[in-house]
């Protein structure tokens, strides 16, 4: 059964295509589902909308490891991490790191 979040969430999309909160909240519900190539696209989409959104890289980064884009994924880390140690988000600094090591 698919996320209940899911179609709310595009329901705000349509209204307001540049809310980074939905698009967060759409990648994440996908996220749960492990529909991988969704949650990529709902993910670049929140970047796109708002490219100091630390979380996203995080989300975006685990989701393309899902799908074995590594060099996508080692890109969004290290993007991530300068985004994230900019604003201040030391957890997710922490994690993204984390998961650079783990991909190599």
């Amino acid at each position: 059964m698919p996320n209940p979040r899911i179609e709310p969430l595009k329901k705000v999309l349509a209204i307001d295509p540049n809310d980074e909160v939905a698009w967060f909240g759409l990648g994440k519900a996908y996220m749960d589902d492990g529909n991988w190539d969704a949650a990529v696209e709902s993910l670049e989409s929140c970047i796109r909308v708002k490219p100091a959104y630390s979380a996203a890289y995080l989300a975006l980064a685990q989701s393309l490891q899902k799908l074995a884009r590594l060099d996508r994924c080692r890109e969004i880390c290290r993007q991530g991490i300068e985004v994230s140690t900019k604003n201040g988000d030391a957890m997710v600094t922490k994690n993204l790191e984390a998961l650079l090591q783990t991909i190599g």
